[in-house]
């Protein structure tokens, strides 16, 4: 039952706290959150038409006997580098340091991944993504990249070289803050 009092209404400040209306100044959106979704159906509607086109040609059971193949194959993959991977971590554990770096596990199962997913397109980047020159030139430039980032200033590396107290002759001096609460 209502009294006939109007509900107090509130104006949502949106997630960022930030004001939301007419006049309020648009936040921009990320080049990755505006042209994935284009993107994903660009690759979708290739896979589909080269699928089609590969049907025209070869015939449908061949088309299926390619897509059976390559989740054979991707799942082969996806198995034999998780077994590779847990190897590794194993033997670093039993000498007690850490594990080596490199290897290509994660672009292996990555290209594992891409075997698995129907379509002639992701089939070819994963088969790409199995080679070895192809792993070292990725992982390379990954890493120069995530290097280059962890520089940059106002990242989380900047952040950490921020807590250190450096004094005039050079010496970082470590410690901690004991607060004595009332």
């Amino acid at each position: 039952m209502t009294t006939g009092a109007p509900i107090p209404t509130y104006p949502n400040p949106g997630a960022s706290g930030g004001a939301t209306g007419p006049g309020a100044p648009r936040r921009r959106r990320s080049r990755l959150r505006r042209y994935l979704p284009l993107g994903l159906a660009v690759w979708l509607v290739l896979e589909i038409w080269l699928l089609t086109l590969v049907a025209g040609k070869a015939g449908g059971l061949a088309v299926f006997l390619l897509l059976v193949a390559g989740v054979v194959l991707g799942s082969v993959v996806i198995k034999r580098a998780g077994r590779r991977a847990f190897r590794n971590l194993n033997e670093a554990l039993q000498r007690g340091s850490a594990p080596t770096r490199g290897g290509g596990n994660g672009l292996m199962m990555l290209g594992g991944l891409l075997l698995i997913i129907p379509g002639l397109i992701s089939d070819a980047v994963g088969l790409l993504l199995l080679l070895p020159p192809v792993q070292k030139a990725i992982g390379s430039y990954t890493e120069r990249k995530l290097l280059s980032a962890a520089r940059a200033p106002g990242s989380l590396g900047d952040a950490y070289q921020q807590v250190r107290i450096h004094r005039p002759d050079g010496k970082v001096v470590q410690g901690e803050v004991i607060r004595d609460e009332p």
